[in-house]
């Protein structure tokens, strides 16, 4: 379970948000959403202590991950696999050695474990024949699929995805949104997926908080969501499908 307490952060004079409070139980999924610079990406690098709050806590299973040494958070983002918004694929080696990363940096694993692993990672995705394809020759959404094969190899706790549909056709979309429900339900893993993607949110969440005007405007259940009167997250829902609609 993810507990988020009072956050407040700023970066110098520029309030990012303050008084951000919610919490995610053991096999949601939370969509973060919100417009362009409200601090949708800066929350979730809060949630894994890539970023310090100003005022706040983030409890991770019991612990405040901000209050631990380094040791000990390193230890706790082990329970992370992130699926980042370009990929962040290492162009220099193929899509296996690009899954077996993790296994190689954090492990003791065999090579025949870390084999093992990557292969059943990678069929968890579908693309266990391109075990051998260069980065180079991998289509956007093959990449998507190779950098969430990487998030799941350590069989994390909690799954960030950070704008997963971005830059995606909608077929494509459709088929990281089911491998988004298929992680949670199969491997029984807690996701959060910040996106603008109203397509998305309704595909996947369980749960949605909604940043707006530097705070935490709203959060609730995808069905309340659905039924809410309020204005700023009507008028953004709008505005996505609009958009969507096109």
């Amino acid at each position: 379970m993810i507990e988020i307490k009072n956050l407040k952060k700023s970066f110098g004079d520029l309030l990012v948000w303050e008084d951000v409070s919610f919490q995610i139980d053991d096999g949601e999924t939370v969509a973060i959403i919100g417009r362009s610079g409200c601090g949708k990406s800066v929350l979730l690098k809060h949630i894994n202590a890539l970023l310090n709050p100003d005022e706040g806590e983030v409890i991770i299973d019991g612990n405040n991950i901000h209050a631990m040494d380094y040791v000990d958070q390193r230890r706790l983002r082990q329970k992370f696999g992130v699926l980042f918004q370009g990929s962040a694929l290492f162009d220099s080696i193929n899509t296996f050695e690009n899954v077996a990363f993790p296994l190689r940096y954090f492990t003791k694993q065999s090579e025949e474990e870390i084999r093992k692993n990557v292969m059943q990672s990678l069929e968890y995705v579908n693309l266990e024949e391109a075990a051998d394809k260069e980065t180079s020759e991998l289509s956007g959404g093959m990449r998507k699929r190779v950098g969430l094969a990487r998030a799941i190899v350590l069989r994390p706790h909690y799954i960030m995805y950070d704008e997963p549909t971005s830059g995606l056709d909608p077929q494509t979309a459709d088929e990281i949104n089911e491998l988004i429900n298929g992680m949670a339900n199969t491997l029984d893993i807690t996701s959060i997926v910040v996106t603008h993607d109203m397509h998305s949110v309704l595909e996947v969440a369980d749960k949605v908080a909604f940043l707006n005007n530097q705070t935490l405007s709203w959060f609730g259940t995808l069905e309340e969501m659905k039924r809410s009167d309020q204005q700023d997250l009507q008028d953004f829902i709008t505005a996505s499908e609009y958009q969507i609609k096109g």
